[in-house]
């Protein structure tokens, strides 16, 4: 039985072989086909955030594979009433075959890891968006091999990636950890202050991995040259009495056209929304030739069948 925590939870083979399978399911979606990985089965997506793109995508993508997606709202169950996570880890463990888990505490995936016995997948945490990484790096990749899933692992290799605004976010830390997989440099700007955090350096030095990444507080030394520039919302769910103070602190992040201009020629902007126009990016960025954020949640739906798929023949 495997899980997908982390991004690193996958050998450089397997990210491979997911991108390829994810080119396979996007190409041939809607067409007749054999590939049912998840047929009689019963997956649980259980949710202690809001969401749009992950909800549909996961529910989307486990019917299509054959599963009967189960949507299970927290503060529907009896969790919101005080039964433990344990408890509940135990209980859905005999119900279904498998949890794709979008909740705030990483520590909870860790728990319903070590007590069910299921496999669980990362839709988000507070620490770490694993599902949206490997999304992020497939699209880029699409453009960068000119669409030969072969080339995909070597057409990212060398890339900058520049990523703006609160770098101790789960994005950062999950483009540090799939930077230094992939051999992608990530070029980290913001605040002093919001720098990325120890329990990130810790997870690189428990994988193995040699940092690729470089923080500075000057929004313009991490754009040059970068051949994708990345940012998400200053105020995440649950970080609202710091709204104000945040948005002061980030203002000079901003990704704007001036900015965009400072990067390589034909480089992309990407975010994995939804997007606050006019706080982290302007709307002219967001309309602009080089934003490619709806293939980019396109692609949650693809990927994700792909890492489904994967977990289901482990």
């Amino acid at each position: 039985m495997r899980h997908f925590l982390k991004e690193t939870d996958f050998s450089l083979p397997e990210v491979a072989d997911i991108f390829t399978t994810a080119a396979i399911l996007k190409s041939g979606r809607g067409k007749p086909c054999a590939a049912t990985p998840l047929e009689r089965q019963s997956w649980g997506l259980l949710f202690f955030k809001k969401s749009t793109r992950t909800r549909v995508s996961f529910q989307v993508g486990v019917h299509e594979l054959g599963g009967q997606p189960i949507m299970l709202n927290a503060d529907e169950l009896q969790i919101s009433r005080g039964e433990t996570i344990d408890d509940t880890g135990r209980v859905l463990s005999r119900y279904l075959h498998g949890l794709v888990i979008r909740c705030y505490e990483h520590s909870l995936l860790e728990k319903i890891v070590r007590l069910g016995t299921v496999p669980v997948v990362n839709a988000l945490s507070d620490y770490l968006h694993p599902c949206q990484i490997y999304t992020d790096f497939f699209t880029l990749a699409e453009r960068w091999s000119n669409g030969d899933p072969a080339r995909h692992m070597e057409s990212l290799k060398g890339r900058k990636i520049a990523f703006l605004g609160d770098t101790a976010c789960n994005m950062a830390n999950s483009f540090i950890l799939g930077g230094a997989m992939l051999g992608v440099e990530i070029a980290l700007s913001g605040p002093a202050g919001y720098e990325p955090s120890a329990a990130i350096r810790g997870q690189l030095a428990a994988d193995g991995l040699a940092p690729t990444w470089s923080f500075s507080t000057d929004p313009g030394q991490a754009v040059r040259g970068a051949d994708m520039v990345c940012t998400d919302v200053w105020v995440s769910m649950g970080m609202e009495a710091e709204r104000e103070a945040r948005l002061r602190q980030m203002a000079p992040y901003q990704v704007n056209s001036d900015l965009m201009r400072q990067a390589a020629p034909g480089a992309f902007f990407m975010h994995c929304l939804p997007a606050h126009s006019g706080e982290e990016v302007t709307q002219e960025v967001l309309d602009s030739p080089a934003s490619i954020v709806f293939d980019q949640a396109e692609n949650r739906l693809h990927v994700q069948k792909a890492i489904l798929s994967h977990l289901a023949a482990a």
